[in-house]
């Protein structure tokens, strides 16, 4: 059974038009919600070796902080798209991510090691209630011509937010110490929430769902995987942040051993290549609007390819600046990607778009652990080639799949045009 959400007038009204009052505040806030939500997520990366040193935990055990974040949240972004059908799209988003900035500001205070993986652990559960609405949210309140561009910019918020998580961390724990660097960008993200709030518009068109059981939920998910152009869109997006997280993950290992040798703080300064992302990605929203998603889809993924053949070409020369471009250049193509590939589920999505975003977010964060730990096998047994032979294979695999959304969409659009 469905109903109007309280306060808001379905189909009463237009879509908001790029260009419009509404499409910046819509912008200007999703950019806000994607800096909150991915700074919360990776402001932990850098301080590693912080906790190791401070709660006597291994590397490895440091490294739950993170990963049992990202791991929560792939399980809650399906429920929260699920959910979302039935509680309104503003409202969940903005009380999940403030949930998550006070936890996080929890643990900046909390003083024992268990404490700590506890709240971070809740903070990926309430994580998981943004990236999956915001998608929803624009899929149903943006005009098409309009939608690639503020999901770029979306994008590009999680790519600054990424960023300044890992960074700006690193900075304030140089000067004030780690627990006050967590405590200074919660309440940064706190402002960030609040200003998201102030500036989205209600829902014009977002119906609620109401006496949805798990038997409904189940169908529009299996709905959706039989479409063969979202499963292709989720195998995309295993694909592109698997590759992504890899290079990242182990380029450390590379460059901090012979012949670079270089340190951790020089290492950090690679996270710079994120500003590459956080430009490149409303500007390929901006061209697929014009000229196409599937080609845009496509080059994004060929300049991804080239970054991880130039890392390969610094390797075997033991030259510092093809892998610094290389990185540049992955960032880009993965920012171009993403962006677009994120935009086209909701055009895909007949109904049901919170259960269509939450499958390719699941997708994504499950190719980010899976290839991200994956990769290190190959580190071990055959270097950084073996980590660059497996990211070019992978991304050969999802060039195929681009190219089978972009036929899949010619020919709905033929069949559109014909009927």
């Amino acid at each position: 059974m469905s109903s109007p959400a309280p306060g808001d007038a379905p189909f009463s009204r237009p879509l908001i038009a790029r260009g419009s009052v509404d499409y910046w505040r819509v912008s200007a806030a999703l950019f806000l919600v994607g800096f909150a939500t991915f700074s919360l997520l990776y402001c932990v990366q850098p301080l590693l070796p912080e906790f190791t040193a401070e709660f006597g935990v291994s590397p490895a055990q440091s490294a739950l902080a993170l990963s049992l974040t990202t791991a929560s949240l792939a399980v809650s972004i399906v429920v929260a798209g699920a959910l979302s059908e039935g509680l309104g799209r503003r409202w969940l988003m903005c009380v999940s991510l403030a949930l998550a900035c006070l936890c996080n500001l929890a643990v900046s205070a909390l003083p024992h090691w268990h404490g700590v993986l506890a709240a971070r652990l809740v903070e990926g559960i309430l994580l998981g209630g943004v990236p999956a609405v915001v998608m929803a949210y624009l899929f149903e309140e943006i005009d098409p011509k309009g939608l690639g561009f503020a999901m770029g910019l979306y994008v590009g918020g999680t790519a600054f937010g990424g960023m300044a998580g890992r960074i700006g961390t690193s900075v304030m724990t140089d000067f004030w110490g780690w627990r006050h660097a967590l405590m200074a960008l919660s309440l940064v993200d706190l402002l960030a929430v609040v200003a998201f709030f102030r500036l989205l518009p209600p829902s014009r068109h977002f119906v609620r769902k109401t006496g949805l059981g798990a038997a409904y939920h189940l169908r529009a998910w299996r709905a959706h995987l039989r479409h063969p152009g979202l499963l292709a869109l989720c195998v995309i997006s295993f694909g592109l942040m698997g590759v992504f997280v890899s290079i990242y993950n182990y380029a450390g290992f590379l460059l901090s051993d012979a012949p670079f040798g270089l340190s951790q703080v020089q290492i950090s300064y690679f996270f710079y290549a994120y500003l590459f992302g956080i430009f490149a990605s409303p500007l390929a929203g901006a061209f697929a609007d014009r000229m196409g998603k599937g080609m845009g889809l496509i080059v994004g993924v060929c300049i991804m390819m080239s970054g991880v053949g130039f890392t390969l070409l610094g390797h075997g020369m033991a030259s510092l600046w093809p892998i610094v471009c290389g990185v540049m250049l992955l960032t880009a193509g993965f920012f171009i990607a993403h962006s677009i590939a994120s935009g086209w589920v909701g055009g895909m999505a007949a109904e049901n778009k919170g259960h269509a975003s939450s499958l390719y977010l699941w997708s994504y964060y499950m190719g980010s652990s899976i290839l991200g730990a994956g990769a290190g096998c190959f580190l071990r047994n055959h270097g950084w080639t073996g980590v660059a032979l497996l990211a070019l294979a992978v991304l050969s695999l999802v060039l195929f799949f681009a190219w089978r959304v972009q036929r899949l969409s010619r020919s709905h659009t033929l069949a559109t045009d014909m009927s």
